[in-house]
């Protein structure tokens, strides 16, 4: 099943898409919650209902899918965490050290945009890059969860560009600055649930283009750290809710690991596809200017 949300009539709602069309959810079940993270928290045992009711829903509750103005999937996770240093050639582009724990940061929530919404260039730096990633969704909660189990806890999986402020990365104890400017990072377009995946999305080719050129190209078999892995560590720190994110790190070929590095510019189009989960769109625009007075330019 593929949940998604998006704005209908200037309300936030969600719905399934069934080819081209999606149901609405608040017209098909009205009885539902009216968000993801409310409905994930009500179990996997109310996705059976979801879906028979997206199945029998009639034409006063589909709407086509083009022209829908997506939101992010998920507005307000209790968590999102991002997992970094997972595939090994990226560790090598970047000339990091291999470490015996992923690198970790938490994003904000208004540091995501939903597909097809443009991320922002902000005025503190040109060095705006792409990071195409596998998202995980958590369905079932929970805290100190074993490696066996991990898998069951998971709900679904999406598309996530972890756009990043270089300038900020590359200082040591600003990794999380870089990674959380507004609208810097995309999510989406839906998340499909884990039962129409094979178990940690494993086998299936991430890619990322920028203006349909390939910048990156990956097995999710190639992570160091697999799904199954990263749920069971992240909940050993954390406790894990349903709706929580987990960002599962990039693969090699992003802009900072090229001698002559091409940063987003305005006008560029990210494409973040995985195999089998979807393709998520992103223009790249320039951070509206609030203040004239202010020189807040890093490099």
């Amino acid at each position: 099943m593929r949940l998604l949300s998006f704005e209908r009539n200037g309300t936030a709602t969600m719905g399934v898409r069934l080819g081209d069309e999606v149901v609405d959810l608040s017209v098909a079940a009205p009885d539902l919650p009216r968000d993801i993270r409310s409905l994930l928290a009500l179990g996997p045992e109310a996705l059976p209902g979801v879906e028979k009711a997206a199945a029998g829903a009639g034409a006063e509750a589909r709407y086509p899918v083009e022209g829908l103005r997506y939101l992010t999937p998920i507005a307000l996770p209790d968590k999102i965490i991002g997992l970094g240093k997972n595939y090994m050639k990226h560790v090598d582009e970047m000339k990091a050290d291999v470490q015996s724990f992923p690198g970790m940061f938490l994003r904000v929530p208004d540091s995501m945009v939903a597909h097809n919404q443009p991320i922002w260039r902000p005025e503190a730096s040109e060095t705006l890059d792409y990071e195409g990633e596998l998202m995980v969704v958590i369905g079932r909660g929970g805290r100190m969860i074993s490696r066996d189990e991990a898998l069951s806890h998971v709900a679904g999986y999406a598309c996530h560009n972890d756009g990043s402020v270089r300038a900020y990365n590359y200082i040591p104890s600003a990794v999380t600055a870089g990674k959380n400017f507004l609208n810097t990072g995309g999510f989406g377009p839906e998340i499909v649930t884990a039962d129409e995946l094979p178990p940690g999305c494993k086998g299936l080719r991430l890619t990322t283009h920028v203006n349909g050129e390939l910048r990156q190209s990956a097995d999710i078999a190639e992570m160091h750290w697999d799904v199954a892995h990263l749920v069971h560590l992240m909940s050993t720190i954390f406790t894990l809710y349903p709706g929580d994110l987990i960002a599962t790190g990039t693969p090699s070929g992003v802009a900072a690991g090229r001698p002559n590095p091409k940063w987003l510019v305005p006008g560029d189009v990210v494409q973040v596809e995985i195999e089998g989960v979807g393709i998520l769109t992103n223009p790249i625009a320039d951070a509206p200017r609030i203040r004239s007075d202010l020189d807040v330019r890093l490099v």
